[in-house]
């Protein structure tokens, strides 16, 4: 009896160590997920053009695939306000660029960095992070 509780001890470890290696092998990738959500962090700042100005290097931005597929949202600490359905295209394998991006102003995702230059309205975001 002993013998047989170990047997099935083993292969349950055995098995679940297999699962989470496999099913944890797309979960970070934001490109190729149904559903995606991660934190990156690093340096992060807002200006309103006026009198709010916000930088940090310890900042966080928390990304979300939203049901649509292609638009995410982007929730930053330090008060600064949130970034939501954003349009994304994938561009190679892994990474995701900001429908319309221009030389001054872009979001690119990936499963290790994230980096924001975004202006609208007169404000503007920035975002150096990575997980």
């Amino acid at each position: 009896m002993k013998k047989a509780i170990r047997i099935v001890g083993v292969f349950l470890l055995i098995f679940f160590t297999v699962t989470s290696f496999v099913s944890c092998s797309d979960d970070d990738d934001p490109a190729n997920n149904d559903f995606f959500a991660g934190t990156y962090k690093g340096s992060v700042s807002y200006n309103d053009g006026g009198s709010t100005n916000i930088s940090t290097d310890n900042g966080s931005v928390f990304v979300t695939k939203i049901a649509s597929g292609t638009k995410y949202n982007f929730a930053f600490s330090n008060s600064i306000p949130d970034l939501n359905g954003i349009e994304f295209n994938q561009e190679g394998d892994n990474t995701l660029v900001m429908v319309g991006s221009t030389a001054t102003s872009y979001i690119r995702i990936d499963n290790d960095e994230l980096k924001i230059l975004y202006l609208k309205d007169g404000k503007t975001w920035t975002a150096n992070c990575s997980r």
